[in-house]
């Protein structure tokens, strides 16, 4: 009996509470300052919103740049661009840190080798961090190495990969590391991706730069680096690159 009485006494006074609370002036917990920017969003997923930077548009590459600041030679045909094989990786010519990234992405339709082999490319942020692109439909390799990994770290939650000849969505948010002024690790990067609507990365935390060989590890760089598209030498095609900096 003691038990219910002492139950009911503190039900009785979690409602006083609560009905003190409700009495107060509510203008107490409102907060005016500062006002959200008044952005214009697009009116589908892949248009770029008003506060966005656009990457590419579908009819140039005057945004990127080949290795040492070479001329970028990717061709571009219907509004994307697809990779040049043997001709490198591009390199935006604007660095970014923390940012929102929308990126599509295609793999030939004709399917050509298999694991590792097929429609390989990778976005790499700040340069040195893989968010791997690769046909993944019906097509078997390692986990940490498939679409929507962090390359060679994280695996992603699902395969959410689209036939080959599909365009397919990447909407990343990325988180730069930290380092303080004598280069030690102050917070790590981390990242989210949404693979063609799904989530495939929940605010993952990044081990360190991508490594093909051996253990990720940090090294201090500046706090914005270029974005990187690989030339994996498989004909990858990319468009509606737009960017947010946060």
């Amino acid at each position: 009996m003691k038990k219910y009485v002492s139950l009911l006494l503190a039900l009785t006074a979690t409602c006083l509470i609560n009905a003190q609370s409700r009495s107060g002036d509510p203008a107490l917990s409102e907060v005016w300052t500062p006002v959200p920017t008044i952005i214009k969003p697009g009116k589908t997923a892949s248009e770029a919103p008003s506060d966005a930077i656009v990457i590419f548009n579908g009819s140039d590459l005057s945004s990127f740049a080949g290795e040492q600041g070479k001329k970028a030679e990717w061709s571009i045909d219907g509004g994307a661009m697809t990779v040049k094989p043997g001709s490198g990786p591009i390199f935006t010519k604007q660095e970014f840190g923390d940012c929102q990234l929308h990126i599509e992405w295609r793999t030939p339709s004709v399917v050509k080798g298999e694991g590792q082999g097929r429609g390989n490319s990778g976005i790499f942020l700040m340069g040195r961090y893989e968010l791997q692109v690769l046909d993944n439909y019906k097509n078997v390799t390692y986990s940490n190495g498939q679409a929507g990994s962090i390359y060679k770290q994280l695996i992603p939650l699902v395969n959410a990969c689209r036939q080959p000849g599909e365009w397919q969505t990447y909407d990343v948010i990325f988180t730069a590391p930290r380092f303080s002024s004598n280069g030690r690790l102050e917070s790590p990067a981390r990242i989210t991706v949404i693979h063609n609507g799904v989530l495939v990365q929940n605010n993952s935390t990044l081990l360190g730069a991508t490594e093909y060989i051996g253990i990720p590890e940090y090294r201090v760089h500046k706090s914005k680096e270029p974005i990187m598209l690989q030339d994996h030498g498989d004909l990858v095609s990319f468009r509606n690159i737009w960017i947010r900096e946060l």
